[in-house]
């Protein structure tokens, strides 16, 4: 099943059947939103708006614990995030894409993982998005004209407020080519959740590093977005007939994540955070 994250508009897709909002709960707390589910040429789907029907949730106040738990509980194996961002170079201009392949995260204040005191794990991020992801969302892309761009590093801010030119002038200067505030943690507890994670990054600004682009409108975001919304809509009718093939086992070892992550030992491990990680990692803690 592909899971969907982002903005509302991206689910009004021609062709999806079947379409309903379900509740699933979480033992995380509850999710931004409901979910919606559909068939798209009998491709399982599930979409989940990150900021909840009309944008109620800021960044910071996204439960990105309940909402991976949520989509992992309703059979997802992978994740298309979209994501608007800013971006730090001239050649990635509003209305491109990014299939991004790495991240750096600069957020402060979020739950960013599922494990803790009672159970420790340690995944690795060394290559935080599934290639066999990347590999079908380029294919995608080019199927339907998208001008979309493969490889590129992510920085998460913390946010709401946008970046002082001091900082985007430091993250430029890191090598970094796209800003948001919605990946990290998300990217993370997808790997902790053994779900295939991928990224498109839809740049709707330059951030504040431009000389000709030196301050961040928000109506200035939509008014892109809204541009962009039938080609965001393509690009997922894509690469749900790119990933009807799915092999049984991830080649990037996503669905395997857990296998050699987990430290603390089974008698060690507390009962009822084994309970509450049941649908993220149980395939790793069942005796």
């Amino acid at each position: 099943m592909i899971g969907v994250i982002g903005g509302s508009g991206i689910y009004d897709i021609e062709g999806l059947s079947n379409a309903r909002w379900e509740s699933v709960s979480s033992p995380f707390g509850e999710p931004s939103d409901e979910l919606f589910f559909g068939d798209l040429d009998g491709q399982l789907m599930v979409f989940l708006p990150r900021h909840g029907r009309g944008h109620r949730l800021p960044p910071d106040g996204v439960n990105y614990r309940a909402n991976i738990d949520a989509l992992k509980r309703s059979g997802v194996t992978d994740i298309l995030s979209l994501s608007a961002v800013g971006s730090f170079k001239d050649e990635l201009s509003p209305g491109m894409f990014v299939l991004v392949d790495q991240f750096i995260d600069r957020t402060t204040q979020r739950d960013t993982s599922f494990f803790g005191p009672g159970l420790v794990a340690h995944v690795s991020m060394a290559y935080p998005v599934c290639s066999r992801l990347g590999d079908v969302l380029e294919a995608a892309a080019n199927a339907v004209d998208v001008t979309a761009v493969r490889g590129g590093t992510y920085l998460a801010m913390e946010g709401p407020q946008f970046s002082s030119l001091a900082e985007s002038e430091l993250y430029r200067s890191w090598g970094c080519d796209v800003i948001g505030m919605t990946n990290m943690p998300e990217a993370k507890l997808a790997r902790e959740a053994e779900i295939c994670y991928a990224t498109v990054a839809m740049v709707t600004d330059y951030d504040c590093w431009h000389p000709d682009h030196d301050h961040v409108q928000v109506a200035d975001i939509i008014r892109v977005l809204t541009d962009n919304a039938d080609q965001a809509r393509a690009l997922v009718r894509s690469v749900a007939t790119g990933l009807g093939d799915r092999p049984a086992a991830c080649p990037a070892g996503c669905d395997r994540a857990l296998d050699t992550a987990i430290i603390t030992a089974p008698e060690a491990r507390d009962p009822a955070k084994v309970a509450e990680l049941e649908a993220v990692a149980g395939r790793v803690l069942k005796p």
